[in-house]
């Protein structure tokens, strides 16, 4: 159309276009300029609105925080962003594309001034007490949370968690030694913070060396808190021997008794616990006589009459269940029959293999003796630990003599079958014969000492008078009463030496003289210093008491001797000799020939 028009209008069209299209040109940049004026207008208005709204609030805060100069800091730059990103703020959430063409909601920029109280101790009285006791390294110092969206995984400062350090800053944390050696960087972790005394949300994955997604990195913050680590003495041991930074970080050290005097006081505060924890755990209140039984076990616990075990978990346990047998008889109260009742079950369903070897003691199979006399044959004891319980166990012992110069030979050792201790009682058993009988000739002497029937080894030195007996009876040719069963470790002067278990070796040798019957002669000889110890049973007291049953204390091996044998031990006179007709003075004839006949022997 326009081609058919003349040139000359056509010419005067185009200079009006031209004119026209220069004026709409001029009118969009005016209306550009408009537009952004508006804008800035309607900034400048939601700026001051939003200042105005803001300003009192956080002057309040700036008044409250402005000894922290990183808070103000903080609040300024929230001021500003606010203000930046007031229209996002009134839009609210917009929906935007997601993988695969999806609309998703996008989170709210409001979203960027909640805050993230990871630790609130406003209602604390005092310092904040943690213990931890799974001390991981998530749990100890906090993590990083993330969450799935569409496969991916996001996090952000909302997501930051506090551990057990974060709520304790500023005053204490416990956790038990065992634990921080469960996770291969805990330990180390704690070290630095107490080190640093920052105190730092780390990716455990950087710590090995791993390459990591980009991520957040809270920023350390200041660490006051006291660290308490708690645990058996040999990790304190382990730790200050093998780790130099452990004895410059903690330096105070508290030893922890598990036992306490057995006085009016304590046995108080005994029944004050009972009370408690029956008040705490709605359970039945102990009577006088179950308090009693009570304070009787634990002393037995700890083998000793003037003391009181403060394991106090052991002791609760026993009180609930107590509670149950007492409940299930329909009692308002627990009493003594209960708790012995209580006592009575433990042992029972931790006794199997007690029982199995009682029971082989009874057919014959495990050969002991429990009357009579024998030369060279002695009843020692022994304590088996099954986990959390022992109990005793007798075993023959037998010694036999010749003329020779090996000395005291343990059969047990020869066999790879005995630990260090008990080799070192046996050597012991030398250096007391040659002091007692080797004093005007050289002690020519093999003898050969062993358990009977010992399978699984031996070790401790607590039967080493026991030998030493076995060895006198053998020289001397004087028999030993096999009703009795003997426990102790004597050193060279031929003193007898406590040893421990003495309660269960002595119910031990009870039981299998039970099963045979009790006479009135058995009973089992301990060294004097554990008399203390003896925490007996009610039914071996009972035997005690009548005449059943004997408990023999005894503070030398020549008393010993004459309890075992019934001859008169013999003392050195002051030419060296000892009383003839004496076992010590058999048993220094015997040497006597056997010193002669190694003398004369001629191979």
């Amino acid at each position: 159309m326009l081609a058919q028009i003349p040139s000359k209008t056509r010419k005067q069209i185009e200079a009006k276009r031209d004119e026209l299209s220069q004026e709409v040109q001029k009118m969009f940049v005016q209306l550009r300029d408009l537009e952004r004026q508006a804008e800035e207008k309607i900034m400048k208005l939601n700026r001051e609105v939003a200042t105005f709204v803001l300003e009192p609030r956080l002057a309040t805060l700036r008044e409250e925080f402005k000894d922290v100069q990183k808070v103000i800091e903080y609040l300024n730059e929230v001021l500003e962003d606010v203000l930046t990103n007031v229209p996002l703020i009134v839009q609210g959430g917009q929906k935007v594309q997601g993988p695969m063409g999806i609309q998703i909601e996008a989170e709210s920029p409001v979203k960027n001034y909640q805050v993230n109280l990871i630790v609130d101790n406003s209602q604390l009285e005092g310092a904040p007490v943690e213990m931890e006791l799974n001390p991981t390294y998530f749990r100890l110092f906090g993590a990083m949370e993330r969450e799935a969206r569409f496969g991916a995984l996001f996090t952000d400062y909302t997501m930051v968690k506090a551990g057990a350090a974060h709520r304790a800053n500023g005053g204490f944390l416990v956790v038990p030694v065992e634990g921080l050696f469960m996770d291969a960087f805990t330990y180390q972790s704690l070290k630095q913070t107490l080190t640093t005394g920052k105190l730092e949300i780390e990716e455990q994955m950087a710590r090995m060396g791993y390459m990591v997604t980009r991520s957040i990195r809270p920023e350390p913050i200041p660490f006051t808190g006291k660290v308490v680590v708690i645990g058996e003495p040999y990790a304190y041991q382990i730790l200050y021997s093998m780790d130099k930074d452990f004895r410059e970080m903690f330096k105070v050290k508290a030893d922890f008794d598990t036992t306490m005097p057995r006085n009016k006081g304590n046995a108080e505060d005994y029944a004050a616990f009972v009370c408690m924890l029956c008040n705490r755990e709605n359970l039945l209140h102990l009577n006088s006589g179950a308090l009693c039984e009570l304070i009787e076990l634990s002393s037995r616990m700890i083998e000793d009459q003037n003391k009181l075990s403060t394991e106090f978990a052991q002791i609760a346990n026993v009180v609930r269940e107590a509670n149950f047998y007492a409940k299930e008889d329909g009692a308002k109260e627990i009493t003594r029959d209960h708790m012995r009742k209580t006592i009575e079950e433990r042992i029972y369903r931790s006794n199997l293999i007690q029982t199995k070897m009682q029971e082989m003691v009874d057919r014959g199979i495990i050969l002991l003796a429990t009357d009579g006399e024998k030369v060279g044959q002695v009843n020692g004891l022994s304590v088996i630990e099954l986990g959390d319980y022992a109990f005793g166990h007798p075993s023959r012992i037998t010694a036999s003599v010749g003329a020779g110069k090996d000395g005291v030979i343990d059969i047990e050792r020869e066999a790879q079958m005995s630990g260090p201790t008990h080799h070192k009682g046996v050597l012991i058993l030398g250096g007391y014969l040659n002091g007692t009988y080797a004093v005007d000739k050289p002690l020519s002497l093999t003898a050969k000492l062993v358990f009977e029937q010992s399978y699984s080894g031996v070790d401790g030195d607590s039967a080493s008078s026991t030998e030493l007996y076995a060895i006198i009876s053998a020289l001397s040719g004087k028999p030993i009463k096999q009703q009795l069963a003997v426990t102790g470790s004597v050193n060279q002067k031929g003193e007898v030496q406590a040893i421990g278990g003495v309660n269960q070796k002595i119910e031990g040798f009870y039981e299998i003289c039970k099963l045979s019957g009790l006479n009135g002669k058995q009973g089992v000889m301990i060294p004097e210093s554990n008399v203390q110890n003896l925490m007996l049973k009610e039914e071996v007291l009972e035997a005690i008491k009548k005449g059943k049953f004997h408990i023999y204390p005894v503070k030398t091996i020549n008393e010993g001797i004459e309890v075992l044998t019934g001859e008169k031990a013999g003392e050195r006179g002051k030419e060296g000799k000892f009383e003839g007709g004496t076992v010590n003075y058999l048993v220094q004839q015997r040497l006597a020939e056997f010193a002669e006949r190694v003398k004369e022997y001629r191979p």
